[in-house]
């Protein structure tokens, strides 16, 4: 029986693929010796290129040491330790904040009524507010030297801290209220026991002392060889003048230490 072909269908060339097939459908080629109709497979992908190595790693001329913030042979001040020490309400908390070339770190907390009877400010003060635990800041004095604030707390119940802020500090600045001199005999007693140099400020609350400094001297009972001076906590520069005097002693024993 004669096979029946649509018109519509054209007619292959001599020896070319049918019109329907696969390779004219889906317009696979036909490479040679590849059979009509069937895929040719992929080619093999090229090898990748090998990583190259590292780089070596940086190492710094012979004979360059670390500087800070890259000043060449410029040394980093070395540090000094001092505690500022005194009774409750004397004036510690505004030393620090009055000295202090960054914002000072306090730990000022909310007088309530329960330190009735206990935490006694005295009459003149408007005191809301005590440290429990300490008050730090510091202040350069020169390309050589930084001075590191301690404050500590001056109530008796926070005692057991005075040793662990004590521990590495070479000097202290005993602040001292002329109208509450019993306020301030534990600091100096301790002090006087840990045989660390100290000097006695007088804080002039009001611009004023209710005892002149020898009457001081003689109510605490401190021997001539310790320095008693007069500043305004308030004052930046009073206080700076303190300070002074606290490195100056320290300076005198670490001498008098080194010559022994």
């Amino acid at each position: 029986m004669d096979s029946v072909r649509s018109p519509e269908w054209p007619v292959p060339a001599a020896g070319g693929l049918a019109a329907n097939s696969a390779a004219a459908r889906y317009g696979t080629p036909a490479g040679p010796g590849s059979a009509p109709g069937r895929a040719v497979p992929p080619p093999v992908p090229a090898p990748p290129a090998p990583t190259p190595a590292p780089p070596p790693p940086y190492r710094p001329p012979a004979g360059s040491a670390p500087t800070v913030t890259g000043t060449p042979g410029r040394t980093p001040p070395i540090p000094v330790k001092i505690l500022i020490a005194g009774g409750f309400g004397v004036g510690k908390t505004t030393t620090v904040g009055a000295i202090s070339e960054i914002a000072p770190l306090t730990t000022e907390a909310e007088m309530t009524s329960a330190g009735i009877g206990v935490d006694d400010p005295g009459v003149r003060s408007t005191k809301t507010t005590t440290t429990v635990a300490m008050d730090f800041g510091c202040v350069t004095i020169d390309r050589s030297l930084k001075l590191y604030l301690f404050g500590t707390p001056g109530q008796a119940r926070f005692g057991f801290m005075w040793d662990d802020l004590a521990r590495g500090a070479l000097g202290a600045l005993v602040v001292v209220d002329s109208a509450r001199l019993d306020d301030c005999y534990p600091a100096i007693d301790f002090f006087e026991r840990a045989g660390l140099p100290f000097v006695v400020g007088v804080n002039a609350f009001d611009g004023r002392l209710a005892h002149d400094l020898a009457s001081v001297r003689w109510a605490l009972a401190i021997g001539d060889h310790v320095p008693l001076v007069q500043f305004d906590a308030r004052e930046r520069l009073s206080v700076r003048d303190a300070l002074l005097v606290v490195l100056d002693r320290a300076l005198e024993r670490a001498t008098r230490e080194r010559d022994a």
